[in-house]
């Protein structure tokens, strides 16, 4: 496909507040956004030239959609299978279903990044009380058992800390077919944004440094406390990834840093394909946002260069933390996001800021300084 011109149509499967972002990333740049979702209620909805309210399933639907755009993309990763490749058989899907496939199963996953000589955490396939008995066995303790599908923010995941506790662990995550993990004994969290075009080039923001209260990522610090050739590794990991998927638009890589005296050595933990969470301190803080890039990406135009203008810290605004909105708004170096959601519910991602570092290095007032 020739690449898009302002004024043509990108279709967005999924209407959170990514695919909202993405809509206004990609109005800035003149291009319409057609948002594909089944919840009434989805904030994308609002900014999006045109919308669609209907169940994935929904082939019909799925084909009007289709003809109604000229490139799909996504907003998150657990797109039924079905759903893509009704709408690959009629207009490009960037990134490809492949990417869609592996990044939603995680033993799938992990399985590639093996394949593909990246280091990560020791694992097991499990399908059976026994098969995680057998797994236990050799992976040891502390492990963690995750469902294949369907887990974010800490859900659909268990921490085993004795081989007594395995019976309780399966019957916890729903003996849903599963993934063991050894734990890894990580000094800090990191997660490298890289963005691919469909030429092959790519671009990589700085790495983050990401902090997480109750599995829910929290505070995201860049650049992050690492040696620079850490830092050139992990984006020379994402690039890697990103290649080995062919991979169009921006993919987010999770990496555990471990550290043995002045030695970092990186584990990928989990991957994204598509815009993250962790990427959002680049609205604000750098030449190009996440959303702009991931834009550029999919609609075949130059990937633009992700300088980092300013330190930041991006603070996730989770349930009630959104009702501070007045207090934030009056902070020096304070870019305020919300995201239009209607009902405030505990553990419910209602919007972030990003605070800008000063010429002293500090970031505004917030209370809390974890990082």
């Amino acid at each position: 496909m020739a690449r898009l011109s302002p004024g043509d149509t990108i279709g967005i499967l999924g209407g959170g507040q990514l695919g909202r972002m993405i809509a206004m990333a990609a109005a800035r740049l003149g291009l319409k956004c057609h948002v594909y979702c089944p919840d009434a209620a989805s904030p994308a909805f609002e900014v999006a030239a045109a919308s669609t309210c209907a169940p994935y399933e929904d082939e019909a639907a799925l084909a009007a959609f289709a003809e109604a755009v000229d490139v799909v993309t996504y907003e998150f990763e657990n797109v039924p299978d079905t759903t893509a490749a009704v709408l690959a058989a009629r207009v490009p899907v960037r990134p490809s279903p492949e990417s869609l496939r592996v990044c939603q199963d995680r033993l799938t996953e992990k399985a590639f990044l093996s394949d593909a000589g990246i280091a990560t955490a020791a694992f097991r396939k499990v399908d059976s009380l026994d098969e995680l008995e057998k797994a236990l066995g050799e992976i040891g303790t502390p492990a963690i058992l995750k469902t294949r599908r369907f887990g974010y923010d800490g859900k659909g995941q268990t921490m085993i800390r004795t081989a007594g506790e395995a019976a309780d662990a399966w019957e916890a995550i729903g003996k849903a077919p599963a993934i063991l993990e050894a734990v890894v004994p990580f000094a800090l969290e990191c997660s490298a944004i890289v963005a691919r075009g469909v030429d092959g080039e790519t671009a990589v923001f700085d790495i983050a440094d990401n902090r997480h209260e109750n599995h829910i990522l929290k505070f995201s610090r860049v650049p992050a406390p690492i040696a620079p050739e850490t830092a050139a590794k992990a984006a020379d990991i994402a690039r890697r990834i990103a290649g080995a998927l062919d991979h169009v638009g921006v993919l987010a890589v999770e990496l555990f840093v471990v550290r043995d005296g002045d030695a970092e050595t990186l584990f990928v933990n989990e991957l994204a394909p598509r815009v993250h969470n962790s990427g959002h301190w680049t609205e604000d803080a750098c030449a190009v946002s996440q959303f702009e890039q991931h834009v550029r990406a999919i609609a075949g135009w130059p990937l633009a260069i992700p300088r980092l203008v300013s330190e930041v810290e991006m603070e996730n605004l989770i349930g009630a933390d959104a009702e501070r909105w007045a207090d934030i708004l009056a902070e020096p170096g304070a870019r305020l996001h919300l995201y239009g959601k209607g009902e405030t519910r505990p553990g419910r991602k209602m919007g972030h800021v990003n605070r800008l570092a000063s010429p002293n290095g500090r970031f505004g007032t917030s209370p809390k300084r974890p990082l």
